[in-house]
């Protein structure tokens, strides 16, 4: 029996932007579904509109051989359809069972806490999903946190998950464990959808695969009768270069970044770095692993200026410049590509005005004014250079997809010829193609002798691009050496804080 059935869908917004076009989507019940995509295909999209958060412009969508029409993500909840984003909601000080007591009591108010505690008990017996009920969620680490998104889903009798990007925040042993969970919830009937961009993890988890290119369906296919190679050559229509051959290093030069015993505060006064010490000479790669939140953006943050230590200094070139202020560490040779593009780039502004946003003294004169002709010209080199579309410097950034925003924010940083670039998840949420591109042009980068500070949870890019590899938890490093020096499973150990 087909679980979803969602046809002929369009979606077009009012400022004529057509989402999808007339796509076809169809998943059987009791199957782990891949839905595939570059960014801006539109998946996203078809979910939100199968969940009830957006409305079609046309077309016709089925539940379980039912037709439906949502008007909000309460009627598909009624109808058993449960979304679990990257961000999960839950309240952080209370405890699991109040967070799912908040959850159920919101669709059905007659429901009582020790309804809920029983009915939770006797579907973690029944899944495995293995949730301390009376700790509060803070105390949780992320993957128990999206165990128990998924049982708030369940307990709300959800018979169709639908998951976005789950594995984005996990470390390679909780990625495991969900993927058992996911295998054990389908073999007890539960739809699962899958939205992810990641081939290996689509290849071991889901039995189907569709992908999604500009808005329309390329085609569903069987995982197991699919290569890696042909599911992103369905998704950007060329072949892609999905393992980069990291070119032989001409040798570590001299040093350019020292950090020396660096502390930092967090928030709310608790340390977030504690004892930090790194080196990043020129010409190679060290790769920053660890869940998110484990110190990573404070260490960049830090490295840029936008943080001060309580202790420790930093040294670039041999000058310490721990005090200075972030525009002098531009000067001096610093830069920095934060992971979120809502915090690398102003979204309002053209592309030509955030192609100049970290240099813009050297296109102002005395006055203050800005040099535009100036400025279009390094716009347009790095449009032209970095394959940016639509190729307009005049478009609003907004309008671009993640991944040409990506292309230019790492554009923009490279075009300075920096002697150290600190860089966070440069791939984070793009489509194979950008992939390719962006970790091309950072080992580019590293052979023309700069020396790169790559932070990034994904294991694949780390062991790609990385000459050094050091590890992260809680504001420590656990381990640090020789990219050659480790396996996924050792730096997945050492992630979750034990010694490997």
């Amino acid at each position: 029996m087909k679980a979803v059935e969602m046809l002929g869908i369009r979606k077009i917004y009012p400022d004529g932007v057509v989402a999808l076009r007339g796509v076809d989507f169809e998943v059987e019940e009791g199957e782990i579904h891949g839905l595939l995509g570059e960014n801006g295909a539109g998946k996203t999209t078809l979910m939100r509109i199968l969940y009830g958060e957006i409305h079609a412009t046309d077309g016709e969508i089925k539940v379980f051989g039912r037709r439906v029409r949502f008007r909000s993500p309460r009627d598909a909840i009624r109808h058993g359809i449960a979304m679990i984003y990257q961000h999960f909601s839950l309240v952080p000080t209370m405890s699991v069972l109040d967070n799912l007591y908040l959850s159920m009591s919101a669709v059905n108010p007659g429901v009582s806490r020790d309804d809920t505690e029983e009915r939770a008990e006797k579907l973690i017996a029944e899944t495995g999903l293995r949730i301390p009920l009376g700790k509060t969620v803070e105390e949780l680490p992320v993957g128990v946190q999206q165990r128990v998104e998924i049982l708030k889903a369940l307990i709300r009798d959800a018979r169709i998950l639908i998951l976005d990007e789950p594995t984005s925040v996990l470390t390679p042993l909780e990625v495991e464990e969900l993927f058992t969970s996911l295998r054990r919830l389908r073999d007890k009937g539960i739809t699962i959808i899958l939205i992810t961009h990641k081939l290996r993890e689509a290849k071991a988890i889901t039995d189907r695969v569709t992908v999604l290119r500009r808005g329309s369906k390329v085609g569903t296919v069987k995982t197991s009768e699919a290569s890696e190679q042909q599911l992103a050559r369905m998704m950007v229509a060329r072949d892609v270069e999905l393992v980069i051959e990291k070119p032989p290093s001409r040798g570590p030069g001299r040093e350019v970044l020292r950090i020396e015993d660096i502390w930092v505060k967090g928030g709310e006064g608790v340390d977030a770095l504690r004892g930090v010490s790194l080196v990043v000479r020129e010409g190679e790669i060290l790769g920053i692993a660890g869940v998110q939140g484990n110190g990573q953006t404070e260490l960049c943050e830090t490295i840029a200026g936008l943080r001060k230590p309580y202790k420790g200094r930093i040294l670039l070139d041999s000058r310490d410049v721990t005090w200075l202020d972030t525009k002098e560490r531009y000067r001096l040779g610093i830069a920095y590509i934060p992971e979120s593009r809502k915090i690398g780039l102003i979204h309002d502004m053209s592309v030509l005005e955030n192609s100049i946003l970290t240099s813009i003294d050297e296109y102002t004169g005395r006055l203050g004014i800005v040099n535009w002709k100036k400025a279009k010209e390094k716009a347009v080199e790095v449009i032209k250079e970095y394959g940016v579309q639509p190729p307009n410097p005049d478009t609003p950034v907004k309008f671009l997809s993640g991944g040409n925003q990506q292309k230019l924010m790492v554009g923009r940083e490279i075009a300075r010829k920096p002697r150290i670039l600190v860089v966070a998840e440069p791939t984070q949420g793009v489509d194979v193609a950008s992939t390719e591109f962006i970790r091309k042009r950072l080992l580019e980068l590293r052979n023309q002798g700069i020396g790169i500070l790559l932070v990034s949870t994904d294991l694949d890019e780390i062991f790609q691009l990385s000459d050094r590899v050091a590890v992260m938890y809680e504001g420590r490093i656990m381990g640090e050496g020789r990219v050659e020096e480790f396996t996924p499973e050792k730096i997945g150990l050492l992630m979750g804080g034990v010694n490997a």
